[in-house]
């Protein structure tokens, strides 16, 4: 582990907040031969932002939102067509999933199962009870806590190929994950319709198409936890997915003065107490940066570093001998520290105005 030296350099206009759009018309800056479109829309219970440039970007950006809707109708937990919905209220009886969804549940049990359960889809319950869902805030008390646990672990679904089983009480969200997925599939569209270059916001996640057209990589901002619409540094990205898990996201001030947010530990059944503030992961996949921030947050800043030490860096952007997906993250704790891993260090530079140590993580 190694304390840089810390450059200081004014931040470009454009920025792309992890958490905050600053506005698409600074994005592209295509030239008279492109032309940059932009589409803005709520889905998956967020406000999404897609921008594209290249003869053919309303074309692409028509299908990605089509998609992203289509996908929310599959995964919602509160729409009572959703193969979720009537999943989570099946009974223990068999459930046939699209194959999309059959996927996505898999993959979000394989980071489970590699996260030993601090990445959980069956928390679910717990999140409900807090009031995240209907943003009817509450502290559970500890025996009803106790009793929803008793539901909670990933080693209770039963997939087999497209049929799902959930046993009575055990209800799933894959809230966690869809977004980055969902992330995923705009960008292959858009790459099919032929664009090179585009930046897509889907309530915080961003996913880089290519570089910007002016051959220069994105520049993506990272939130200030402690400030809001302030920014903690900048990381320089192309082709890859940036996705934060922050306990400043959804978060509220309870009767006792403490503030809970909604990143649920699966172990304890309350608010993760690991001692970060946001978790940024960077990686090729989505879907796979999306599930693992949240993971890495319920771990903490050691586990955390322990996990990616295991598993390598996003350099060069494959999967390793051992078939695990390499990312690289940025950590804030809740007292300011910034830890970085080594595959990102070039490319990221720290906010003028923060002050907060930084650290970067080495193998």
């Amino acid at each position: 582990m190694k304390k840089p030296d810390r450059q200081r350099q004014s931040f470009y206009s454009g920025i792309v907040s992890a958490v905050i759009f600053f506005g698409a018309g600074l994005l592209c800056g295509c030239g008279n031969t492109d032309r940059q479109e932009s589409r803005e829309f709520i889905a998956m219970g967020t406000y999404i932002t897609l921008t594209a440039c290249g003869s053919s970007a309303g074309e692409g950006l028509a299908a990605a939102e089509e998609k992203i809707t289509a996908l929310e109708k599959l995964w919602s937990v509160n729409d009572e067509n959703s193969e979720i919905y009537k999943a989570n209220r099946s009974g223990g009886e068999a459930v046939h999933l699209h194959k999309e969804t059959a996927g996505l549940l898999r993959s979000a049990l394989e980071t489970a199962e590699k996260t030993g359960g601090a990445f959980d889809p069956t928390v679910y319950p717990l999140v409900e009870a807090w009031g995240f869902n209907s943003h009817e805030y509450r502290i559970p008390e500890d025996d009803e806590i106790k009793r929803l646990l008793e539901n909670v672990g990933y080693r209770k679904i039963k997939l087999e190929g497209e049929t799902l089983r959930l046993p009575a009480g055990v209800r799933i969200d894959l809230g966690a994950v869809g977004k980055g997925y969902a992330g995923d599939a705009a960008a292959a569209l858009l790459k099919k319709a032929g664009i090179n270059s585009a930046l897509l916001n889907i309530g915080g996640n961003v996913q880089a198409v290519g570089r910007k057209p002016d051959g220069n990589k994105w520049i993506i901002g990272i939130r200030n936890p402690f400030d809001k619409g302030g920014l903690a540094g900048i990381i320089e990205a192309e082709n890859t997915a940036v996705i934060t898990s922050g306990g400043y996201e959804r978060c509220f001030t309870g009767s006792d003065g403490r503030t809970y947010h909604h990143i649920i530990d699966p172990e304890t059944g309350r608010p993760a107490e690991s001692g970060l503030a946001s978790v940024t992961v960077i990686a090729e996949s989505g879907e796979y940066a999306d599930s693992l921030s949240t993971a890495l947050f319920v771990m903490g800043q050691e586990k955390a570093a322990a996990y990616w030490r295991n598993l390598g860096t996003a350099e060069p952007a494959k999967e390793t001998d051992a078939g695990e997906k390499p990312f690289d993250m940025i950590i804030i704790t809740n007292s300011g520290e910034l830890f970085i891993t080594e595959g990102v260090s070039g490319n990221f530079t720290p906010a003028d105005d923060y002050t907060g140590s930084l650290t970067v993580l080495e193998k």
